[in-house]
Formats: structure tokens, sequence, C-alpha cells
């Protein structure tokens, strides 16, 4: 570029909104966004979850009402958390047929199946009654490989209940080769796995562990998931074992403290790349919005920008539903 000003002018490409949108670099489409669901075993009514404003513990029912507005809004996906009635040591409702989300997972498939993906996180947090992601030892600590069979047959689990990606979140070594050759054994080769790959021990979840019912009731997850300080090139190195493995797909969580992570992660691999928007990161903008510091809409939009800029190509968002009507 050799002209200088007064002849260039960059302003000249912002002048109109029409300018705007023609010569926008970065766009969000509805198909790329996938919106996180909470089913609870047990309730009558949806509860609304205290610390995120319109998210709900829903009823199958509700669920149900809720995936079909995201399929007619266009939105790409569903993935789906369950809260059971019951819980114990080794996560028992994980892989049960008749666990909550199993069960949901089945009225989802019949129902909307066909118009978007139906995506079940696979972890033991949401269903052990320490709240850890996998079996602990007689010491109280996450005992990685024993934990690895319980997320191979959660996986199978989810996959005989319909769903159609399997996303193991619970940051064990070996969890993506586990499960991928419990898949491929019991006939479901075709199902694709979505690796939280990158995922911090983050001060970011606080607000999905009250929607989850899935907070740690000793300790932390430090030990497992990563440290957002830790090793240049850790994250990377996460994401290639899950790559050699059998990933098809990988996740950085969260997605706006780390797009740097992200970038990263885009940069390296030819495979779809995730970003979770988390429920810390939503709760800010709604806590912000309520108390009128921020244009909720105007933030909302600018957060999603930037994480697609960055290198995602699906962004995991409670705002899914309400982003996609708004695109269309």
């Amino acid at each position: 570029m050799t002209a200088e000003f007064p002849v260039a002018r960059p302003r000249r490409l912002r002048r109109t909104a029409p300018l705007r949108r023609m010569v926008a670099g970065t766009r969000l489409h509805p198909a790329e966004l996938i919106l996180p669901l909470f089913v609870k075993e047990g309730i009558a009514e949806p509860n609304p979850v205290g610390s995120m404003p319109g998210v709900l513990q829903h009823t199958r029912d509700s669920l149900r009402k809720a995936a079909h507005e995201a399929a007619e809004a266009g939105v790409g996906g569903l993935i789906l958390f369950g809260i059971p009635l019951h819980k114990d040591g080794r996560g028992s409702a994980a892989d049960d047929p008749d666990g909550i989300v199993q069960l949901a997972l089945a009225d989802l498939a019949a129902e909307v199946g066909d118009a978007l993906v139906l995506v079940s996180d696979t972890c033991l947090d949401e269903y052990t009654d320490h709240g850890h992601c996998g079996l602990l030892t007689a010491t109280g600590e996450v005992d990685n490989d024993a934990t690895l069979e319980r997320y191979a047959a959660a996986a199978v689990a989810q996959a005989r209940a319909g769903s159609q990606v399997i996303a193991p979140s619970g940051m064990m070594d070996g969890q993506v080769a586990a499960i991928r050759a419990a898949l491929d054994t019991e006939g479901f080769a075709e199902i694709p796995i979505l690796a939280y790959s990158a995922k911090f021990a983050s001060g970011f979840y606080g607000p999905f562990r009250e929607a989850a019912e899935c907070a740690p009731q000793f300790g932390d997850r430090n030990a497992y998931q990563q440290d957002p300080a830790g090793p240049v090139g850790e994250a990377l190195r996460e994401v290639r074992l899950d790559l050699d493995e059998g990933a098809d797909a990988v996740m950085v969580k969260p997605a706006l403290p780390y797009l740097d992570i992200l970038r990263q992660v885009r940069d390296m691999v030819d495979v779809p790349v995730a970003a979770y928007q988390v429920s810390g990161e939503y709760a800010m903008v709604e806590a912000a919005a309520a108390n009128g510091w921020i244009d909720r809409d105007r933030v909302i939009m600018e957060s999603l920008i930037a994480i697609r800029r960055a290198g995602a190509d699906l962004i995991l968002t409670y705002w899914a539903t309400e982003i996609a009507r708004r695109l269309a």
C-alpha cells in the first residue's frame, strides 16, 4: 500500500451500515451456534438458574420446547447436560439407559434430530455425589484410568439414546482414545467426537455449577483441568494428543479469556474448532446490562464476533437461539 492521507482514507468503507456489512471480514451464521441446555430429573416445572437470567433447568417437556425453538431459529446444534435425582460415587446415572440424559436424548432425537445436531457432554461431575469429574481413589484423588471406563460406558449409552456427537469434557488423559474404541466396538464408528481439548481451570464456571449442580464437594479441579498460567504450548499439546486419539473436532473453553489459545489452535489444526462462551461470560454481561452499565445486545454480538474472529468455527453460547433469530 503506497497511498497516504489525504488520498488514503480508510473511513470511506465505514461510512454507512450497508458499506460496513458488505466489507465485513467476520460473519456469524446461526448454523455455527450450539445451545447448551440443562435437563433435571424429578421436577414438575422448569427451574430458573439464579446466576444465569434466562437459563433454565428443564423438564423433559420444557426441554423439547426449547429444542424446537432453537431448531426453528436455525441454531446448528444443542449440547445437553443432565442433573439426575440420585447421585453416587461412580456416577451411575451417566450410563443408565433410564438416566435423565439418555431419556432426554431419545426425546430430542425423535423430535428434532433431523433439524439440528444433538451433542452430549460426556463427563461424571453432574452424576457423582462428590462433584468431581471421575472416580476417586482411597485418598480422594481422581483416578484417571479407572475413570476412562466410565466415560466409555457413558458415551456408548448416549450414542444408543440418540446422541449425534460425543463431547468428553473431563480432561482425563486418554479419554478420547477410550471413547473412540468403545464407540467403534459397539457399532458407533460413525459418531464423531468433539473433544474439550483445551479446558482451563477457570473461575468463569461458577454459574454453570449452579445450573448443573456439580460443584466439587471438596478441593478443586486444578489437578486435571489446565492451569491458566501453565506451560507455553501445553494447550496445543493437549489438542495434538486428542487428534492423535481420534478426535474429529476440538474445543477451547472458556472462550473470551483464551482467545490467544483459540487463535493458536485454529492455526495449527485442520479440523473444526469450537469455543465455549461459558456461564461466567454470560452472567457478567447479563448482570452489567441489568444495571444499565452496558448495551446488552451490542456487547453480546461484539463478544461473539471476537470469538469468531479469533478462529472459532463453532460457538457454544447460551444466547444461541436469541442470536440466531437476530441474524435471521
